[in-house]
């Protein structure tokens, strides 16, 4: 499967922002990452359904919701209504996991769960044939344009082998640090999905720049 690339809207011009989705409508880009934080959960407030919603109605590229707050179960049902193609949950922040699972199935959407740097791969297990996608944060969650934390090629090596093992069809999508030197690294480990922030949308051509993720 060729690598696919998923912006993220936090690196944007949020003062041109009907702009850049006109720059990934028109890219090679396959989704469109959105990071919802809440200031409980992560030390920072991004945005939340005003921009989702202003975004879901110009963009044609599908929308990779990343919830980074406490009781993601609470938008499940509006997130959908958005049209949103994946929900994306903090293992840490849900305590059900299996049951907010279901209910973004139910919902009508696909299923993603994210792991913060310190949380292993192992957690994991009596769930990984229930998900469509693991996102492994690279970097600690809460901004953006941070280090790529170097143990998640490993990571993702990991996760790799489990998802192989138990015969789950989940992706993976690595968030943080991803760059020109980073995410030849992270594919060859196996990573399915590349989410790029700053790299992308502060790039002098952020097409070129997508496109040359999409060919890695």
């Amino acid at each position: 499967m060729a690598t696919m690339v998923s912006p993220s809207l936090l690196a944007a011009d949020f003062t041109h922002l009907s702009g850049e989705i006109s720059m990934i409508n028109q890219s090679a880009a396959d989704w469109l990452h959105m990071d919802i934080m809440d200031g409980v959960f992560v030390p920072n407030i991004s945005f939340g359904f005003p921009v989702l919603e202003a975004v879901a109605g110009i963009c044609k590229k599908p929308l990779d919701v990343h919830f980074m707050t406490v009781h993601p179960d609470e938008y499940i049902e509006r997130t959908a209504r958005l049209g949103a193609m994946m929900m994306n949950v903090h293992y840490e922040a849900c305590p059900h996991l299996h049951r907010t699972i279901t209910a973004i199935h139910q919902a009508g959407m696909k299923a993603g769960v994210t792991l913060n740097p310190s949380t292993p791969v192992s957690m994991l297990e009596d769930i990984i044939c229930d998900v469509d996608m693991v996102l492994l944060m690279s970097v600690n969650p809460g901004f953006g344009g941070q280090k790529f934390i170097e143990n998640t090629i490993a990571k993702v090596k990991r996760l790799k082998a489990l998802i192989k093992e138990s015969g789950s069809q989940a992706l993976i999508e690595v968030d943080g640090g991803v760059q020109q030197e980073t995410a030849p690294r992270l594919v060859a480990a196996g990573v399915d999905v590349l989410v790029s922030g700053s790299y992308v949308f502060k790039a002098q051509d952020p097409i070129a720049t997508i496109a040359s993720l999409k060919a890695l």
